[in-house]
């Protein structure tokens, strides 16, 4: 039985709608260090989570069809929530949040869906994913305790070692954890008939210069089946960071696409049936270290001379986190276009740190922030204000990148533009430099 919740009244028939869900990079520091510290990985599923919501709203429903009664004026008055209604999945996280809290269970304020328990030297991890669970621990007895619990109050399926999560494989043998989406690769390229296509080396040519004016506008269906595939493509870039800049670059053309980005698009394709099974690895000898790469490309958008910023963060040799967005300002300079993603790369690094500190892992500190800009760096050096640091919005940047410098949290070190590798996420690049870079990743 699934309600209308479409015909729910905002205010009156629910407030929040939105449930907290397992954010990529914690995704991805988990399975890393369940590789470096031994951890053992199961994945849990509940049954039918969403009718376990306590509701707090009066909510009345016509009754269903076929459920015949004396009068037809009655109504049904639900006690719990149903699929459709809009609040379901908020009212499932505050059932199973309150019901693991009761056990002692912590929440950590860096990510809201993950749940910490620490007993001396041991520590239990559940990071949700709406009804999906993964489950970490060192400790055999809480973690058998506590599927017996979740199992006698929400009945739930224990499938066993974590392989398959959402759509991403998950692979682990002795040196390491292999992230990868192939099935979905073939299956994607199978379901646009890419399947036999003709590879290409790039998922971009370096030439090409996207915008709103070029190429002939796609119709109703075509725009239809070109945004379909852009969403399937930016789930991709879970474990597929080298067309992260491709596919943000095409997304800001979902409104009104034309030929020339579907040409783009279908050169993905070809580059995806070169590279099905591109993994993330996650390295069982990892050093605890964070390292970070940071960088920027100028006034790349030729109609808002917005710049892109990329980033790159590492846990020792282990890929956790990238980025690679278009700026939200037009930077004067690239040394402001630079230190604005310089202060994203730093807020990044501050967001990991806090979290690895709720799971009690000892890193090693200072985190290695990588730049090929020596200015930059020099003006993160220098607690002086110039006339080109004076603009609200970059002074509060300088700010933020100042403080973390003073506590100890970042150390800066200059590299060659050569070996940067966060320019996988700021321009589109030749066969060789990506080549080259793709290896570094």
């Amino acid at each position: 039985m699934v309600a209308k919740g479409y015909n729910q009244i905002e205010g009156l028939d629910f407030l929040d709608t939105f449930s907290p869900v397992a954010k990529l990079t914690t995704r991805r520091l988990l399975l890393a260090l369940a590789a470096t510290q031994n951890w053992t990985l199961k994945q849990l599923d509940v049954n039918n989570a969403f009718l376990h919501g306590d509701l707090d709203e009066e909510i009345y429903m016509q009754l269903p069809q076929d459920f015949h009664t004396s009068s037809l004026n009655l109504v049904c008055r639900l006690k719990k929530s149903l699929h459709g209604l809009k609040q379901a999945g908020r009212q499932w996280y505050a059932k199973l949040s309150n019901f693991l809290l009761s056990h002692n269970y912590k929440i950590p304020t860096a990510d809201h869906s993950l749940f910490l328990k620490h007993d001396g030297k041991h520590t239990t991890t559940l990071l949700v994913y709406v009804d999906d669970i993964i489950l970490t621990w060192n400790n055999p007895m809480e973690i058998s305790a506590i599927t017996s619990l979740l199992h006698n109050f929400f009945h739930i399926k224990n499938l066993g070692d974590l392989n398959y999560f959402l759509g991403i494989e998950v692979t682990r043998n002795a040196t390491g954890i292999h992230l990868s989406q192939h099935k979905y690769v073939l299956d994607l390229l199978k379901d646009t008939g890419m399947l036999g296509c003709s590879p290409t080396p790039t998922p971009m040519l370096h030439t090409v210069k996207l915008s709103t004016t070029k190429g002939t506008p796609l119709g109703d269906a075509e725009s239809t089946a070109y945004r379909r595939l852009i969403g399937r493509l930016i789930y991709l870039t879970n474990t597929r960071p080298d067309i992260s800049f491709s596919i943000n670059h095409l997304s800001q053309f979902v409104s009104h696409p034309t030929s020339e980005h579907h040409q783009v698009a279908m050169c993905i394709l070809r580059y995806l049936k070169r590279t099905p099974g591109t993994c993330i690895f996650l390295h069982s000898q990892s050093l605890t270290q964070l390292k970070a790469y940071s960088d920027s490309d100028w006034a790349t958008c030729p109609e808002t001379h917005k710049s892109i910023t990329g980033f790159s963060v590492y846990l020792g040799e282990s890929l956790i986190s990238w980025k690679s967005k278009k700026q939200h300002t037009i930077s004067r300079s690239s040394s402001k276009a630079e230190y604005r993603a310089f202060a994203a790369t730093t807020c990044e690094i501050e967001w990991i740190t806090y979290l690895l500190q709720d799971l009690r892992i000892q890193h090693l500190q200072p985190a290695l922030l990588y730049y090929d800009n020596q200015a930059v760096i020099q003006n993160a050096n220098n607690q002086v204000f110039h006339e080109h640091t004076k603009h609200t919005d970059l002074e509060i940047d300088c700010h933020v990148v100042w403080e973390k410098l003073n506590a100890g949290l970042l150390k800066l070190l200059l590299i060659t533009s050569s070996l940067q590798a966060t320019d996988f996420f700021t321009k589109p690049l030749p066969a060789a430099q990506f080549n080259i870079l793709f290896s570094k990743l």
